[in-house]
């Protein structure tokens, strides 16, 4: 889902150890809630004031997998 809460918009953002800083299409993440039961927000890093789109963890974690080649459980 994407939307613009301000709640999203702020806080602790991280992008991949594999992006770089030379103007590359990055994404940024941040964590949202506590726990298991979390979400994770990601947005694009050249527009932080744009459309945030948040994943349940289970989707997140599935997301993950894939780009690594890992089958989902």
């Amino acid at each position: 889902m994407a939307h613009r809460d301000d709640d999203a918009q702020t806080g602790d953002w991280f992008t991949s150890s594999y992006s770089d800083n030379q103007g590359g299409q990055c994404v940024e993440a941040r964590r949202m809630g506590a726990g298991a039961t979390g979400k994770m927000a990601v947005r694009d890093s050249k527009d932080p004031g744009g459309a945030v789109f948040e994943f349940d963890r289970t989707t997140w974690m599935n997301f993950l997998d894939a780009m690594k080649g890992e089958p989902s459980p």
